[in-house]
């Protein structure tokens, strides 16, 4: 996958507005793949109305996706319908992992380590490298050292192996044992405080959808909403031990509170997607 697909997948930068191409790629993760994997244009432009975006929109964002390689256009039931790239399954399995199961390390789990070296005549790949990098979730360690919890590391291997740079990085597990206080090299290697407004505008912006009524449209529009955010907060925190976090830190409430939605929005929202692609 290019670095520029894997911005469509892991999201837009967090708090702006998600733009159809970021909805388009939550609706195929979430909804399509669990419906044979295939939609009807007609029938993703009908979901994406209920996203607010239009029919212009929609095919415009569909247009980019496909230059991306993020889908694929085929025919199906006498018309054009859309599919993920196979190539992107397991990026989005990976994706389903972080934003819908238990993400949080262990402080005994071992430490992913990304040590990586681009020849000079190569310079352009360093950019790519680190930003692939930083889109995981890596902390930075040193210029050409990065560091994650180690439950991240199949995903790292298929998204540096999707994207070409597998050949320039090695990958190591295992414990650290500098002197300094692992709290504090935490701190240093990702820039918590830039994190924590970020999970407290997610709760404050969702936490009015728990007592909200809606109809079955409704909560799709929502469910969707909420993943789109959530998943982009995902790769800013990869898991990071709760012990090494800051006391009360405010990610624990985020994750609770998506938790709560996304169970209490997903029954009604995939009624909503059966009735559209039956």
């Amino acid at each position: 996958m290019s670095p520029e697909a894997s911005d469509d997948v892991t999201g837009a930068a967090f708090g702006a507005a998600p733009r159809p191409q970021h909805l388009i790629v939550t609706v195929f993760g979430r909804y399509v793949r669990a419906h044979g994997g295939v939609i009807q244009v007609a029938d993703l432009i009908e979901m994406m109305a209920v996203l607010g975006a239009d029919a212009s929109a929609v095919r415009s964002a569909v247009s980019r996706l496909k230059r991306r390689g993020v889908l694929v256009s085929i025919r199906s039931g006498g018309g054009a319908a859309y599919r993920l790239a196979e190539s992107l399954e397991g990026v989005f399995s990976a994706g389903d992992h972080r934003i819908f199961e238990d993400r949080r390390a262990q402080a005994s789990d071992p430490w992913l380590l990304a040590s990586f070296s681009v020849p000079e005549r190569e310079r352009p790949l360093r950019h790519q490298l680190r930003k692939l990098l930083q889109r995981l979730g890596f902390g930075q360690v040193s210029g050409g050292l990065w560091i994650a919890p180690g439950r991240i590391a199949d995903e790292t291997r298929t998204a540096l192996r999707g994207a070409g740079l597998d050949g320039y990085v090695e990958l190591f597990l295992g414990d650290r044992v500098s002197d300094e206080p692992l709290v504090q090299a935490v701190r240093r290697w990702w820039d918590l405080p830039a994190i924590e407004p970020m999970y407290r505008g997610f709760i404050d912006g969702f936490r009015p959808v728990l007592t909200a009524e809606e109809t079955d449209q409704e909560a799709f529009a929502m469910h969707v909403g909420v993943i789109t955010q959530w998943r982009r907060l995902t790769y800013l925190d990869p898991g990071i031990p709760l012990e090494l976090l800051p006391e009360g830190w405010v990610g624990l409430e985020a994750e609770r509170l998506f938790a709560e939605l996304h169970q209490r929005l997903e029954p009604a929202a995939e009624r909503f997607v059966a009735a559209v692609m039956s």
